[in-house]
């Protein structure tokens, strides 16, 4: 779910309200193209008004119907001149299994895979927009009955391994992301889900009552494309993670286990922990004092959750909402991006007053609904996955240890000295790309410009040697290691070196990493004989603090208007800047200087 409050899918209402939102004056900030082989008509308006309750001026195009391949095969085609930031696939099961009858049984679904990934090629050929690509309900028509499965011919047995194939096939197409249509249509039920009668009349692929649910997922899967995510879940404690009080109960007298009363909590607690292990960063508000509210993680042998699990853990007898402040402020991440679970009303809605940001769902009564609900807000949608997604908590518990630490220096000097910060400065590389999309797509606070580069963008910016020079830095310290924190991406144009996209972890700002960073900046511009270094800044709702960050290195304003201010800095004017941040000599690859 990408809202603070659950959507209101009726199509009756999104349609109304598409027809009565007026024209945006503002240039879009998202171009949005949907190709399709059933009718888009009663589509788009769901669409319209969706990201405009998310706060997103969307343009959209809708291509001719069935017409996906002279959209997409054709570099000419209206499609392309739209220059679309993503393009959804719209496929639906009724047009595969009129091809299904019409081209035979043989081979039928091999070729269809081929058609896609030939349809998917040709996009990234043409046009650097993300790919949106449905796939198939199963069927409701099984020849075989339930043997249908064993017959790989089958319309219902092609239908499924092409899912599964379709699925295989984009986990090797970075730029490619599924909507699990197949999903929605068995949670609705096949019956009713497909109306074969407005099929005929109309060419609606299910449903229209349905339809809303289609284009809600379309809408959560581009918006955390764009950076949009959950990054943290909020826990109460008593009667939420746990039955009973433990200051009543005891650490050993709560209400959880494998087995009984206490195996919702237990299937909830696996649910946290897969959610923990996947990225997601867990903490504790809990009303209790901290001795009773940590025992169970320590003592509890039924708990699956443990100590180390919580990032940020709180428990005192202050207000909610106070509480999560100081847990935003101490994971430096904004409140639109938290998910308060609570099992009491006056919380939630204590929460909800002060915090309207904060994602605060309504929980169920009854525990063994706690993972169904969640699950069915569909709160934790993703674009993407890496390593450095598992490793989060720990980085996390690794920077606590970094702010205790420097309490016991006096000055800060000496405490970023003891750090021993090194960081590997690279171009960009094809192993990396998925991570340094991934931090191009969520950085928001320092972030420059917030252009949201994609998988592709950043390939092609990689393999452009003449124009661009793309750097990525991660840093470590005695501590452990903080990951990749920074992009720096710079482009050659005349005499200027251009900085067109510079942003960074907020979790390592004020390190010196930045002041590494531009004296690096100044020895490429310097080496390849560039007599001015450029640089822009895109002011957003979130990136304020970054207003000045050139001014601090000796650039100067050469233009300024609505969109934002250019800077410009004459290339032997700059003064390296003092930082106990050195270059990893080991891993260091820097070919622009070479």
């Amino acid at each position: 779910m990408i809202a603070p409050k659950t959507p209101n899918l009726d199509y009756s209402r999104l349609v109304q309200k598409s027809r009565n939102l007026a024209p945006s004056t503002s240039v879009p900030n998202f171009r949005l193209a949907i190709v399709s082989d059933a009718a888009s008509q009663q589509f788009v308006p769901l669409l319209r008004t969706l990201f405009h309750e998310n706060g997103v001026n969307v343009e959209i195009y809708e291509g001719a119907f069935d017409a996906i391949e002279l959209e997409v095969l054709n570099p000419s085609s209206g499609l392309y001149a739209f220059r679309p930031d993503a393009i959804v696939l719209a496929n639906c099961t009724q047009a595969l299994r009129d091809r299904y009858y019409q081209a035979g049984a043989e081979g039928f679904a091999e070729l269809s895979r081929q058609r896609t990934v030939r349809l998917w090629n040709a996009i990234q050929t043409y046009c650097s927009g993300r790919i949106v690509q449905f796939n198939f309900p199963l069927p409701y028509d099984r020849e075989f009955g339930h043997y249908s499965l064993k017959v790989p011919q089958s319309l219902y047995a092609s239908v499924a391994w092409l899912n599964a194939a379709m699925a295989a096939a984009a986990r090797e197409h970075a730029n490619v992301l599924i909507c699990d249509v197949e999903s929605i249509a068995s949670s609705v039920g096949r019956r009713q889900w497909f109306d074969d009668r407005l099929w005929y009349m109309a060419k609606a692929f299910c449903r229209l009552d349905h339809l809303p649910e289609v284009a809600q997922a379309v809408v959560e899967i581009l918006l955390s494309a764009r950076g949009r995510i959950v990054k943290c879940v909020i826990l109460d404690l008593d009667n939420t993670l746990w039955g009973g009080v433990v200051g009543d109960d005891g650490a050993n007298g709560i209400v959880v286990g494998a087995h009984g009363d206490g195996e919702a909590f237990y299937h909830f607690q696996h649910f946290l922990r897969s959610l923990q292990r996947r990225g997601i960063l867990l903490a504790v508000c809990s009303k209790n004092d901290m001795r009773n509210a940590v025992a169970p993680f320590l003592e509890n042998p039924n708990m699956v959750l443990k100590r180390e699990d919580i990032t940020v853990f709180v428990a005192n007898w202050q207000n909610k909402a106070d509480n999560i402040r100081a847990i935003r402020d101490t994971l430096e991440i904004g409140f639109e991006s938290m998910v308060f679970l609570d099992d009491n009303p006056f919380e939630r809605n204590l929460v909800r007053q002060f915090l309207p940001d904060v994602i605060v769902p309504e929980m169920p009564e009854d525990p063994a609904d706690y993972v169904r609900t969640i699950c069915g807000l569909n709160l934790f949608e993703t674009a993407s996955f890496s390593a450095e997604d598992v490793a989060r908590g720990q980085l996390y518990r690794q920077e606590a240890e970094r702010r205790e630490l420097q309490s016991s220096f006096s000055s800060i000097d000496e405490f970023l000295q003891s750090l021993d910060m090194q960081v590997e400065l690279a171009e960009f590389t094809k192993p990396r790309i998925p991570r340094i999309a991934q931090l191009i797509q969520r950085s928001n606070q320092f972030n420059l410009t917030t252009r949201r580069h994609n998988e592709a963008e950043c390939e092609k910016m990689m393999l452009d040697h003449e124009q661009f020079v793309p750097l990525c830095a991660s840093l470590s310290d005695r501590l452990g290691d903080h990951g990749l924190i920074s992009i720096v991406i710079l482009r050659r144009n005349g005499r200027e070196l251009a900085i067109t996209d510079w942003l960074m972890s907020c979790r390592v700002l004020k390190r010196g990493v930045e002041q590494f960073l531009m004296n690096r900046v100044a020895e490429i511009a310097t080496h390849e004989g560039f007599k001015t270094i450029t640089g822009e800044y895109r002011p957003t709702a979130k990136n304020g603090m970054v207003k000045d960050f050139f001014a601090q290195f000796g650039f100067e304003v050469a233009a300024e208007d609505d969109q934002g201010t250019r800077w410009r800095l004459e290339t032997s004017a700059y003064h390296p800047k003092a930082t106990y941040v050195r270059e990893s000599k080991v891993e260091a690859q820097w070919t622009a200087i070479q």
